[in-house]
């Protein structure tokens, strides 16, 4: 339009973000005409050449009202910088958003129809108050989207506090295995409360036969069935930490003591960033569809919150069974498992079960060994049949790998049956993964 009328101009949007600067300064010189998307905010003065100040100064003029006052205000500060004179005038059409979505049926739009003519210019005290109470309503519904956002963010936050708190304990950390037993220790209650310890009607027999299968196979202490009846909770919870800590006593003496650290380390945090990871996915997944609640007259944030809640104890939940699964799972090298699985099967048949800790029952299928750093890798072996003596040391050159044979004493578990474990998952979202 200003090309047809063969009016000299300059246009500032995002393609000149370098020139940025030098085409705002010079729209302040006599005769030039500035065209931009959005002056307000620029970060540069507009000053005024000579003999403009005598003419009226700059002259800004707006094609539409923003939805925020504050851009408004901003655009007519700059023809006033630093007391400079000038003026603004806005021109706003009726199929203006704005006007379209907040002035239907009130006031203003009453006083207007019926009354305009095609081209004629209406103003009106009413209509400008009618306009800032529209970008009152826009302001506050925007206000309250940021505050509900604020409020979901500091659900997770508080997650997160936790969970890194937990993370970064083990990494400052010099040894971890506090950290470890302590999650040992609320698995194992977890699970003696499912059994049905420390209730009135007591526990079930077929939940603590479970627990005892889930027992040994996490861990190598060949607990017996009858070894926890008469029990209370607290007295089987001992009974099996107690077990846990010896076992992993015979695990220390035989791995490499400066890696043992750092052996404890990654165990936790592989076990961490494995389960944050999804709980992240699941957690952004809620928050997308949890508005919906809405709909049947329940609060968002509220619900949001119990669902949160949810989610996060079964990702600490996760941890822990992770944790347990690859506390004598994961090693520094190949001959310190050798070594370990060694001593616990000697001390096995030698002095019994009740002597102390011995190889567990087999897992369903034989596991591959955790991926660990190059300083920490070494193999995983199974628990399943007869563990060999040391062998011989390998000649240069040799990697000698333990011949264990694997043989599977129940049926096979189907991927959507119960997992053996007792966790109450289908297998394959538990041990099967």
């Amino acid at each position: 339009m200003l090309r047809r009328a063969n009016i000299t101009h300059s246009v500032l949007n995002a393609k000149f973000h370098q020139q940025e600067a030098e085409i705002i300064s010079r729209a302040g010189q006599r005769g030039s005409v500035t065209i931009a998307t959005n002056m307000a905010g620029r970060g540069t003065d507009i000053k005024l050449g000579e003999g403009i100040p005598d003419v009226g100064g700059l002259y800004v003029i707006g094609t539409e009202r923003h939805e925020s006052r504050r851009i408004d205000r901003q655009l007519r500060g700059r023809c006033a910088r630093q007391g400079d004179p000038g003026m603004s005038k806005f021109f706003l059409s009726l199929e203006d958003e704005l006007l379209r979505i907040f002035l239907q049926g009130n006031l203003a739009s009453r006083l207007m129809e019926g009354t305009m003519k095609e081209g004629e210019e209406l103003e009106h005290p009413w209509l400008n108050r009618s306009i800032e109470s529209a970008q009152k309503k826009v302001e506050q519904q925007n206000f309250s989207i940021r505050k509900r956002l604020l409020q979901y963010d500091d659900v997770l936050n508080k997650q997160r506090e936790v969970v890194y708190g937990i993370r970064n304990a083990a990494i400052h950390n010099e040894r971890s295995h506090a950290a470890i037993f302590d999650m040992v220790e609320e698995e194992v209650a977890g699970r003696l409360e499912i059994a049905g310890y420390d209730t009135k009607t007591g526990p079930v027999p077929s939940a603590v036969e479970s627990f005892v299968g889930w027992a040994n196979t996490h861990f190598p202490i060949t607990l017996k069935l009858d070894e926890l009846g008469g029990l209370t909770g607290k007295a089987a919870m001992t009974l099996v930490v107690d077990r846990v800590k010896k076992a992993y006593g015979i695990k220390e003496s035989v791995e490499m003591p400066e890696a043992l650290g750092a052996l404890e380390r990654y165990v936790i945090i592989n076990a961490i960033d494995h389960h944050w990871q999804e709980h992240l996915t699941e957690m952004e997944e809620l928050r997308r569809s949890i508005s919906l609640r809405s709909y049947g007259q329940r609060d968002p944030l509220q619900e949001y919150k119990a669902e949160a809640y949810r989610f996060f104890e079964e990702l600490m939940n996760n941890v822990r069974l992770q944790v347990c699964t690859g506390l004598f799972r994961s090693t520094t090298n190949l001959q310190a498992f050798e070594n370990m699985l060694s001593i616990l099967s000697r001390s096995a048949r030698l002095q019994g079960p009740e002597a102390g800790p011995a190889l567990g029952a087999p897992p369903p299928a034989a596991r591959a060994p955790a991926a660990l750093p190059a300083k920490l890798r070494g193999s995983l072996g199974t628990m399943d049949g007869p563990v060999p003596e040391p062998a011989d040391p390998p000649a240069d050159g040799e990697i000698q790998l333990p011949h264990i044979t694997v043989r599977r004493d129940t049926p096979k578990v189907g991927r959507n049956d119960p997992c053996p474990c007792g966790s109450g998952k289908k297998y394959k979202h538990c041990h099967g993964k």
